[in-house]
């Protein structure tokens, strides 16, 4: 039995609209994309079909977006075991955009008044993979074949509706290297400044799409050329250092490498403050930081003594240190240490303790501040190579607690 993919299931859908006498047409990106001979990450179908209309026609759905006329379908699982699923949303128009970032309301419309309504050309065809036709409202597929990303209409008016284009004009220029068009441009030179009205998550949700594609410098220089990079990260100087760091990054990287190749030459402190100002999750937020930390001391670590390198090379996220560093400049310690990393399991680099806190605790050591220092400093001596047995860790601990403070 052949397996349904996502694209199976999308042309099924279309076709039961159009066979309950609906309009049901490929929308937005997967249209763009399959002009550009790219595989489309999910599909989008428009329809002139009430929300209604199409929870009648299928029989599981999801109404997360009728008040805008989308309902997500879902169908078979797929190869993977996930649910296949589109949204189909009913072709409208938006109605006011008070708050610069949704409309106040809509009204269902056509497939031109929809095309009109979207943030740029490229995203405002439609494909009835049915009759195998193209409708195309907006010139979207002469400025793909220009590679020109161009706002639908007057630029200015399709940032005021929506802030977050402002980077989402970046983010598609940079991902297919497309031209931003004159217009466009000065649009988002203009109304930079504007995009903070945007909620922080999805700012940051742009800025992680941005950092994590191969074309990665290519998004930040057009950040940084347009005004946005000075209004997103007041805190990193002007300058290529960022592009050529950016650059030097392999296609395929973690967000908090990529933004902590950005934020190499910021305090770690204000680096995690730049996390939390854009609702980073802990972990990336955790991440980025010690990044930023950590690199200022990364081309040392192949010389460093056991005790001051082995916390750090034990640690998980030493392989994207080791990236940030690279991004820095080529350097021969990066080498050697990447051959010890790749001579050695992990537990090399944090063995089992010789001496542990419920044990100097059992030898009658008073927990303290004294205790806590005394436990590390054997541990640096184990690290060292200068107790290798639990009987010479003990005799460090005796003789640093004989000494005194």
């Amino acid at each position: 039995m052949t397996t349904m993919t996502e694209r199976d299931f999308a042309l099924d859908v279309v076709r039961r609209l159009q066979a309950a006498g609906h309009v049901g047409l490929w929308a937005g990106g997967c249209v763009r994309d399959e002009l550009l001979g790219l595989a489309p990450v999910d599909y989008d179908i428009a329809t002139s079909a009430t929300p209604e209309q199409v929870q009648s026609l299928f029989r599981r759905t999801h109404s997360f977006g009728a008040s805008f006329g989308v309902v997500e379908v879902l169908g078979a699982r797929a190869a993977g075991g996930e649910w296949l699923k589109v949204e189909v949303a009913t072709f409208r128009t938006d109605g006011t955009y008070t708050d610069g970032r949704r409309p106040d309301a809509v009204v269902f419309s056509t497939p031109e008044e929809d095309a009109k309504r979207r943030d740029f050309t490229m995203n405002g065809l439609f494909f009835d993979p049915v009759a195998e036709v193209l409708h195309d409202f907006v010139g979207g597929r002469a400025d793909i074949a220009a590679r020109i990303v161009r706002a639908v209409g007057n630029p200015a008016e399709r940032f005021a509706e929506d802030k977050l284009r402002i980077l989402r004009a970046v983010r598609m220029a940079a991902r297919f290297r497309f031209t931003l068009d004159d217009a466009t441009a000065a649009a988002v030179r203009a109304m930079a400044s504007q995009v903070t009205v945007v909620s922080a998550e999805r700012i940051g949700e742009e800025l992680r799409k941005i950092l994590t594609h191969p074309n990665r410098a290519a998004g930040y220089t057009l950040l940084a050329s347009l005004g946005l990079r000075t209004v997103l990260l007041p805190e990193v100087a002007d300058g290529t250092g960022a592009i050529e760091r950016l650059e030097r990054l392999p296609e395929r990287v973690a967000f908090p490498t990529a933004l902590a190749s950005v934020l190499i030459d910021v305090p770690a402190a204000a680096a995690a403050k730049i996390c939390r100002r854009f609702k980073l999750s802990n972990a990336e937020t955790d991440d980025t930081t010690w990044l930023v930390e950590q690199a200022a001391i990364v081309f040392e670590l192949a010389s460093r003594p056991h005790s001051r390198s082995y916390p750090i090379l034990a640690d998980d996220r030493i392989r994207e240190l080791v990236l940030v560093g690279r991004s820095l400049r080529a350097d021969a310690s990066l080498d050697e240490l990447e051959t010890r990393l790749d001579s050695h399991p992990r537990e090399h680099f944090n063995p089992a303790p010789l001496l542990t806190g419920d044990q100097l605790r059992a030898e009658g050591f008073t927990p303290g501040p004294r205790f806590k220092s005394i436990l590390a400093a054997v541990r640096a001596a184990q690290l060292d190579g200068e107790a290798t047995t639990p009987e010479q860790a003990r005799a460090i601990a005796r003789q640093l607690w004989e000494r005194g403070p």
